[in-house]
């Protein structure tokens, strides 16, 4: 019964979480360790990236099956458990773990976030070609890409992380990014193909 809630709601934390985190980041952190500051808003800017994939307008699980699937039901093949499994542990374990071992251990730790975030952002951009607006489309083009690709340049331009450690980031991005489209693609796909 928990956890049904859970899948059920969720993403209904993103807006408060994020407005919260910002709030909280730009009073504490924003002007003592700038670098720290970019990781942890990356969380920050993924809560708005869900806030408008699940809430307003919402609706990308519908989205996701009906036009990249193909499916008649807008609720089949993801459905909201398959979605809380997907988002949690990347976006509200993972994002904010590596956040906090960038501040105790190794600034680098985090970096993969800004890249992630820039790369599944471009997937967004990459469906509005072919169905147009898709839930997650208007914060990724002006907040995800904008402030990844910032955080990136200015860790580059800062010499505050080597090139192994950007590419280290950028290959963690592109793993999950890629596990991400082949659950998409290569499990969930042939489940709608079954029942046609």
């Amino acid at each position: 019964m928990f956890m049904k809630w859970l899948y059920d709601n969720w993403y209904k934390s993103t807006i408060f979480l994020g407005v919260y985190l910002l709030i909280f980041l730009v009073i504490f952190l924003l002007e003592t360790n700038f670098a720290l500051f970019l990781i942890w808003i990356q969380f920050v800017v993924y809560l708005f990236h869900q806030f408008e994939e699940y809430i307003f307008p919402g609706g990308f699980v519908e989205f996701f099956n009906k036009k990249p699937l193909n499916s008649k039901k807008p609720n089949f093949p993801l459905d909201e458990k398959a979605s809380f499994w997907i988002n949690i542990p990347i976006i509200f374990i993972a994002y904010p773990f590596s956040a906090i071992l960038a501040g105790y251990i190794d600034i680098s730790i985090g970096i993969w976030t800004a890249y992630f975030s820039v790369i599944n952002a471009i997937s967004h951009v990459g469906m509005f070609f072919k169905f147009k607006y898709n839930p997650g489309l208007i914060v990724s083009t002006f907040v995800n890409i904008p402030v990844g690709l910032y955080t990136i340049s200015y860790f580059y331009s800062q010499n505050l992380i080597s090139i192994n450690e950007q590419l280290i980031g950028l290959i963690i991005g592109l793993l999950i990014q890629g596990v991400i489209m082949t659950y998409g693609f290569k499990v969930l796909k042939p489940k709608v193909k079954q029942l046609e």
